[in-house]
């Protein structure tokens, strides 16, 4: 029994420690230098983190999955957060209602897969893709993401 315990204790803190990994960029400045300088795509999780029943959702049966961790270093993991229990500061609440103009979004959870593009001093979002809720974890949610990744 003991031996059971302590396996189970031991898989449960590699899944958590593994879901640790993700790096989550709230500004999209530096999430887009960070891609320039890697070459990823960037995927904007447009969320309701504290109310939105699908976005909690779709955080637990996919985004904190051994699978979507693992997949994750193929882009630049960009959250763009809706609260309503919690205050945003300004220019954080600023930039993601600009962000959630230009790219029409309407409902939550909504992801984009962009790649931006410099043009002078301007940048261009080039629209890979978008989806939202995916049904059947993490494999049926990457298997539509890896329809908007350059291959």
């Amino acid at each position: 029994m003991k031996k059971l315990v302590f396996i189970l204790v031991f898989f449960w803190t590699i899944q958590s420690v593994g879901a640790q990994e993700l790096t989550w960029q709230t500004d999209i400045n530096k999430a887009i230098e960070l891609s320039a300088k890697s070459k990823k795509p960037l995927m904007l999780f447009f969320t309701g983190s504290d109310w939105c029943g699908w976005c909690i959702k779709l955080q637990k049966e996919v985004f904190m999955k051994p699978e979507f961790v693992e997949w994750a270093n193929k882009v630049i993991l960009v959250e763009l957060d809706f609260p309503r229990k919690m205050q945003l500061e300004e220019k954080l609440k600023q930039q993601n209602q600009q962000l959630q103009q230009i790219f029409q979004v309407q409902g939550y959870p909504t992801i984009w897969f962009v790649n931006p593009q410099k043009n002078g001093t301007q940048i261009n979002l080039e629209q890979l893709g978008k989806t939202g809720y995916v049904a059947g974890g993490p494999e049926k949610f990457l298997e539509v993401a890896n329809q908007f990744l350059p291959k």
